[in-house]
């Protein structure tokens, strides 16, 4: 008989032996469970940071480059919804004229959220376009916006859909 500890009653090796094995189990299958769950935790803050990174990117490009740039981040069968009504397709977008010197586009994601997937996330936040209006004043328009990013065959992320709508100006209400 084997005494496990002083105030414990005897027991044999092989009860004690089972005890000391089911402990071992339990505390294997509790640091399993912990451990995915700090990496599925891991894995969807990547997720969120990765679709905020495509967000930076995409804006500096369009910062950049205008037009142009803003098309390039599209997947082939994205989609851009008009504020103020109508889709316009990548091919349609390609169609439209570069834009007028002094325009520009800024934006800044205030969320991202990636799905359980990995591959399909989306992004919203608050955006200024700027240009010039019929007496050649630049002139902001404010509003908010929502991107839907998917993963290419090519392991590329995408644009499907953009969509924006104004708003007025947050520090003036007009």
């Amino acid at each position: 008989m084997i005494t496990l500890s002083p105030g414990i009653a005897p027991t044999t090796a092989a009860a004690a032996a089972r005890e000391l094995s089911m402990n071992r189990i339990t505390v294997a299958f509790l640091l399993l469970f912990a451990a995915t769950s700090v990496a599925t935790k891991q894995k969807s803050a990547q997720g969120a940071n990765l679709l905020l990174q495509l967000e930076a990117s995409f804006a500096a490009d369009v910062a950049q480059h205008g037009h142009d740039a803003f098309i390039t981040h599209f997947a082939e069968d994205g989609v851009e919804i008009v504020d103020g009504g109508g889709f316009d397709t990548k091919d349609a977008m390609r169609k439209q004229p570069a834009w007028p010197e002094g325009t520009s586009l800024t934006w800044t994601p205030v969320h991202a959220e990636m799905a359980a997937s990995g591959d399909l996330g989306y992004t919203y936040g608050n955006y200024v376009y700027t240009a010039k209006n019929k007496e050649g004043k630049l002139v902001a328009n404010y509003g908010k916006y929502t991107s839907i990013w998917k993963k290419q065959k090519d392991g590329q992320w995408k644009v499907v859909v953009d969509m924006g709508n104004s708003s007025p100006d947050p520090k003036s209400g007009k």
